[in-house]
């Protein structure tokens, strides 16, 4: 039987090598970075490290890890301290710390939407969600992307609770939700919208709360999702809403329940990097610039298409997308990280470059990375 499940593992394995698809852990040093959501540099500053070290001081009576679940040993007050705070930040009335946005995504869409309800999501939604909604009783259906007048079209079909899913900042496009459009639709239909905003905090608001309370429209939407390995340099993520949400995912949701709450040490960053978060003010606007300058650069190109235009997330499409790979092993080897992002990741048709860039890129570095795609085309 071994031999057997094996051989028919292999064989998935070899199809998907096949496809030119296979996924492979790669590990890069000493190469500029134009592909983490490392987009402030928090995850690599020696002042957040420092301040980390001395805060842990003061919470050197809490055990290094949760040692259970937080319904059971597993909670204590930095917990209610962060959450407390983290709800105020983001201008909601309570926040509730899952282990990672995968797990906020899935406990929250897996509980909240119950049996009748209708759910409908953004085509272009991260895998969290829509696994998430897979567990869930609710019916769900997506819309196209960043289309307001499908998502209305396709409202006529909802029965009980109606629940809109969106991402802030799409992490494979790039672009930004007409969050002002779903929210006035939500409204007008009696739906809950729900805000992920995994790509957006840090990097939009005058605090970097996200672009939900940048544009003001917290009190419209019914939950925010915030995420904190991208923007914030941690782990881990918060769901903000109403209290009552809170204590309903305390009761129901599984990945919160049956699952160890963080260790003391994520805690301690997290509540450092929002520390820090507020005077990142000129990070944020240089992260902005110098995307909008390498929109500028890479769409002087011929055989090339960049999208979208104000983003930190720039994709990169040529003409021939069977030469992605290579251009990608091509910029590495000069020096640039950047990978190719190919199906399943994205749909077939729609393979591309994405390049991250950072608060600590340089115009010598893009200028490079930038000659390099230019040869490449």
């Amino acid at each position: 039987m071994s031999s057997v499940l094996k051989n028919k593992l292999q064989q998935k394995l070899a199809e998907r090598a096949a496809q030119g698809n296979l996924r492979e852990l790669k590990t890069t040093t000493g190469l500029a970075d134009f592909c983490s959501n490392d987009y402030l540099g928090l995850a690599r500053s020696e002042r957040l490290r420092a301040l980390i070290r001395q805060e842990e001081e003061n919470y050197k009576q809490l055990p290094l890890g949760a040692t259970g679940s937080r319904l059971l040993s597993g909670n204590h007050g930095l917990f209610e301290e962060l959450e407390a705070s983290i709800a105020s930040y983001h201008q909601g009335e309570a926040a509730l710390l899952f282990n990672s946005g995968y797990s906020a995504n899935v406990g929250l869409l897996s509980a909240l939407p119950q049996r009748g309800d209708t759910v409908f999501y953004d085509e272009a939604s991260h895998a969290s969600m829509k696994d998430g909604l897979r567990l869930s009783f609710a019916k769900s259906y997506s819309f196209r992307h960043n289309n307001v007048e499908d998502l209305r079209q396709k409202l006529k079909r909802a029965t009980g609770q109606v629940y809109v899913v969106v991402e802030s900042v799409y992490s494979m496009d790039g672009d930004k939700a007409p969050l002002r459009e779903l929210a006035r639709l939500c409204n007008e239909h009696t739906a809950a919208l729900i805000v992920d905003e995994a790509h957006a905090v840090g990097l939009y608001g005058d605090k970097g709360e996200g672009l939900t309370v940048a544009l003001g429209l917290q009190d419209q939407v019914f939950a925010q999702v915030i995420t904190y390995g991208k923007a914030m340099g941690s782990h881990g993520a918060a769901v903000v809403g109403p209290k009552v949400l809170r204590d309903f995912l305390i009761n129901y949701s599984r990945a919160f329940i049956y699952t160890t709450g963080l260790p003391t040490h994520a805690l301690v960053a997290l509540k450092c990097a929002y520390t820090l978060l507020p005077d990142l003010r000129e990070e944020r606007a240089r992260v902005q610039q110098l995307a909008a300058l390498l929109y500028l650069k890479l769409n002087k190109l011929s055989g090339i298409r960049c999208t979208p235009e104000d983003s930190v997330i720039c994709s990169v499409f040529l003409q021939e997308p069977q030469q992605l790979k290579m251009l990608a092993a091509a910029l590495q080897k000069e020096g640039f990280d950047v990978r190719p992002v190919m199906p399943p990741t994205v749909p077939a048709g729609t393979e591309r470059l994405r390049v991250i860039v950072h608060a600590y890129n340089t115009e010598e570095e893009m200028e490079g990375l930038v000659q390099v795609i230019a040869k490449g085309t």
